[in-house]
């Protein structure tokens, strides 16, 4: 299937800390290279964010965003009893010695230790921030999907696009070859001496080698075959692409080099443009 590498995504879901909330944003790069932003309760997480997105990943500058919304539960406070019951002894010893001293009940609850939050279970916060960054993979790998069956359309386009321009080539060859005979020997009658017959054929045979565009032709309706073949592979296929784009181009450079006629030069440039339409494309492609 192909993917684009730009799309975004995000999931939300609660773990023992509070409400966690996952967003992925990815633009096209030529490695993968992932940036997390995470709250400094799951720094600790790290580490395993980045095996899982690299384990669904190949391509793409990564915007990995995490927000952690702590909710206030009773349970996840800690009353140390034993502590409150003696600063509460010490408190009754105060007061009798001094009459005027008044302590509040939360003034106890201040003091360091009293009151404490209940620490997290480490595996349960990492299965369940785990579990939101999967369902927020899983949304961008369909949004990728999405993306990457237009680009898809796209490039198809163009391939039908090239393969009608290397037919209409083709269809030229036979007379550009015989304008170029018809001009070989018009330049040899204004020649005062009469040229050798087999001197003429010499010459014309160098000629049309050198603007002999057969093999580019084949190579482009090749690349064309296996640009559909590899845009039908379920694998990430960016970086193949792309090198069938530097293949195109060479031998539309190629084609335009050689050309001995307007018709042919013109197709070599509407060649590059395509080719570079396409190369756009492709390098939005994983």
């Amino acid at each position: 299937m192909i993917r684009s590498m730009t799309a975004y995504a995000s999931a939300e879901s609660t773990s023992p800390a509070g409400a966690l909330t996952c967003e992925l944003r990815t633009v096209n790069h030529r490695y993968l290279e992932l940036a997390p932003r995470l709250p400094d309760d799951l720094r600790a997480f790290e580490g395993v964010l980045r095996e899982r997105v690299a384990a669904r990943l190949s391509r793409g500058k990564v915007d990995l965003t995490v927000r952690l919304r702590g909710e206030a539960r009773g349970d996840a406070l800690q009353l140390d009893g034993t502590l409150l019951a003696r600063l509460a002894e010490l408190n009754l010893d105060l007061a009798a010695r001094f009459p005027n001293l008044a302590t509040q009940f939360t003034e106890l609850l201040r003091f360091p230790g009293v009151l404490r939050q209940a620490e997290v279970d480490a595996e349960a916060q990492q299965a369940a921030l785990l579990a939101v960054l999967d369902r927020a993979l899983d949304a961008l790998a369909a949004t990728r999907e999405r993306e990457g069956a237009k680009l898809a359309a796209i490039l198809h386009e163009k391939l039908d696009a090239i393969e009608r321009i290397v037919a209409q080539v083709r269809g030229w060859m036979p007379e550009i070859r015989a304008a170029l005979r018809a001009r070989l020997e018009a330049r040899l009658a204004e020649l005062k001496q009469p040229a050798d017959p087999g001197r003429l054929e010499q010459e014309l045979v160098l000629q049309i080698t050198r603007s002999d565009v057969d093999e580019e032709l084949d190579r482009l309706a090749t690349h064309v075959a296996e640009t559909r073949r590899v845009l039908g592979l379920a694998e990430p296929v960016g970086r193949r692409l792309d090198f069938l784009m530097q293949e195109f181009n060479r031998e539309a450079n190629t084609l335009g080099s050689k050309s001995v006629d307007a018709r042919t030069t013109n197709a070599a440039v509407e060649l590059k443009v395509l080719i570079e339409q396409m190369r756009e494309q492709v390098q939005n492609l994983e």
